[in-house]
C-alpha cells in the first residue's frame, strides 16, 4: 500500500507584474504561469513562473498586444541573509554627510496657571 514517492522538492519561481489594457485576455496568461493576484481597478495581473522557463516566457508575454509593460520581481537576487548583520553596525549603514549633529539638554516646562 504504501509507495515509495519521490523527496518534495520547492520550485524556484519567480514573480511578474503585468500591466494590461484590458483583462479580457487574462486566460492566455493563466497558461504562461500561476497568476496569484489581478487587480481590476488598477488592471494588472500578479503572476509567478518557473525559474528555468522564466526568461523564455516573459518575453513571450511581453509581445501580447494587450501587454502595457512587464516588470520583474528582484526579491529573488536580494540577500536574505541578516544573521551576521543583526546587532552589529553593518545593519546601520550611516553615510557620512559632513552634518554635525549635536545634542542639547532641554527642559519641559508644565504650565503652572492653567
Amino acid at each position: 500500500m504504501h509507495e515509495d514517492k519521490e523527496p518534495f522538492t520547492m520550485q524556484k519561481r519567480r514573480g511578474l507584474i503585468v500591466w494590461v489594457y484590458s483583462l479580457r485576455q487574462l486566460k492566455n496568461l493563466r497558461r504562461f504561469g500561476f497568476v496569484h493576484y489581478v487587480s481590476r481597478k488598477m488592471k494588472y495581473v500578479v503572476m509567478y513562473l518557473n525559474e528555468e522557463e522564466y526568461e523564455s516566457k516573459k518575453a513571450k508575454i511581453e509581445q501580447f498586444h494587450f501587454v502595457r509593460q512587464v516588470e520583474a520581481s528582484y526579491r529573488p537576487d536580494v540577500e536574505m541573509d541578516f544573521a551576521e548583520k543583526i546587532g552589529t553596525s553593518a545593519a546601520y549603514p550611516v553615510k557620512d554627510e559632513g552634518f554635525d549633529i549635536e545634542e542639547k539638554n532641554t527642559m519641559i516646562r508644565l504650565a503652572e496657571n492653567v
